[in-house]
This record gives structure tokens, C-alpha cells and sequence, in this order.
């Protein structure tokens, strides 16, 4: 599928990202990972920030204690992470732009999800105080038997719920980890973010600055269920 193709089909399902794609939070993200860091005596750098964007927590805290140069305290920087997160969202809780006006106008065409790699009530709290929480049928994270992005599970499980086969579902989503993911998983993928990754693999199908993107909304609006 290219891009003027896409822009031409109406998906059974949409699958969207929470940190960084609806929720401008992956700064929180930043922010709990440089705290963290620099009270083991590490400064985050730019390369270490992109490798650990969009993975998920647990998975960041043993490579954040690896990079501080104490892998034993993996757990325990997780947990700081964690706590710092929750602190950083609880104070400053703000959407992406266009992620409201896009979710309303998917909402009226397709059944509606999110796949998250953060924990059930940070996703559910965010996006409840976004007013955007009701628009969704399902919010998938890793638990129990669902692995973490980028396994494919949290999207499969996702558009299953939506009662959808995954190639007739598009995913939403704005880090690599997310890509591979929903690219795993056989959605189409939707790639959102102000510049794209110039060694972005797998490809995405279409991609756009932001979800404000006119041609985006538009392409909403003229939908039909």
C-alpha cells in the first residue's frame, strides 16, 4: 500500500500509540530517564534517548543500569523510572497535537484502541484526563501472556479485539520499537513524528508531521462506517 493509497481506504480498525503519539509524554519519558541517570553519576546522550524510545519500561531500566555501569541494579532503577514517570504525567498531562480532533473523527468510523508499552493506569489516567479515554474500546499493555512492543502481541491482540484481521487495521505510531511492532503484527502503519528517521526500517505506509496533518484530517472526515 502507498501513501495516496491509503489515504483512499477506510481501515476496520485503528490501533493507536499513547506516549509520543496521542500523549506528549515520551518528554516525560526523557526527563524520568535523566533524573534517574544522573543520580548514578550518567549523563543520557542522544543515542542512548533514541535506543530507548518506545521500549518498554522494564526493558529500559536494564539498559539505563547498564549504561550507568551497574547492570545489578536493574530493578531498582526501573522502579525509579517508574516513579518518576507517574510523578511527570501527573503534573503536566497534555495531547499531541491533532490527537483529540483525529480520534473523534476516527471514532466515527472504526472501532478505536490503543497499544502501549506503559503501564494500564498511566495510558487510562492520560487519556482520561484528556477527555479522549471513552473514544476507545480496548487498551492493550503488556500483561500476562501479551509481551511488550516490539513483539507483535499488543497490536495482534488489539485488532482482535476490534474484531479485525490485522491487514485491514492501521496502527498509529511514532518510534521504531512501535513500528516494528505493528509491522510485525501485519498492520498498516501510520508513522507520525516532525522528522522522518532517515534509516526507518521496516518502512511505514504513510508518514506525517504531525496529527494535525490537513490532509489527515480531511482523509477522517470523509470516511464513512
Amino acid at each position: 500500500m502507498t501513501a495516496n493509497t491509503l489515504l483512499a481506504w477506510t481501515p476496520a480498525a485503528i490501533v493507536f500509540d499513547c506516549d509520543g503519539t496521542l500523549m506528549d509524554s515520551e518528554r516525560h519519558w526523557e526527563k524520568a530517564r535523566e533524573v534517574v541517570l544522573g543520580r548514578h553519576g550518567s549523563t543520557v546522550d542522544r543515542q542512548f534517548a533514541n535506543a530507548t524510545k518506545g521500549l518498554h519500561y522494564s526493558e529500559c531500566g536494564r539498559m539505563m543500569a547498564e549504561y550507568a555501569g551497574a547492570p545489578e541494579l536493574a530493578g531498582q532503577m526501573t522502579a525509579q523510572l517508574l516513579e518518576n514517570f507517574r510523578q511527570l504525567v501527573a503534573e503536566d498531562p497534555v495531547t499531541m497535537p491533532g490527537a483529540s480532533e483525529i480520534v473523534r473523527k476516527a471514532a466515527q468510523f472504526a472501532p478505536l484502541a490503543v497499544a502501549s508499552n506503559c503501564p494500564r493506569d498511566v495510558v487510562e489516567a492520560g487519556l482520561s484526563r484528556a477527555g479522549l479515554l471513552r473514544y476507545f474500546g480496548h487498551v492493550l499493555v503488556p500483561e500476562g501472556e501479551v509481551r511488550p512492543k516490539p513483539h507483535p502481541d499488543v497490536y495482534l491482540e488489539a485488532a482482535r479485539r476490534c474484531g479485525a484481521a490485522p491487514g485491514d487495521a492501521l496502527a498509529v505510531e511514532d518510534s521504531q520499537c512501535g513500528f516494528l511492532s505493528a509491522s510485525r503484527a501485519g498492520l498498516r502503519v501510520l508513522g507520525v513524528g516532525p522528522r522522518k528517521p532517515a534509516d526507518e526500517r521496516p518502512p511505514v505506509d504513510l508518514w506525517v508531521a504531525s496529527l494535525a496533518d490537513p490532509d489527515l484530517l480531511r482523509w477522517a472526515d470523509t470516511r464513512r462506517s
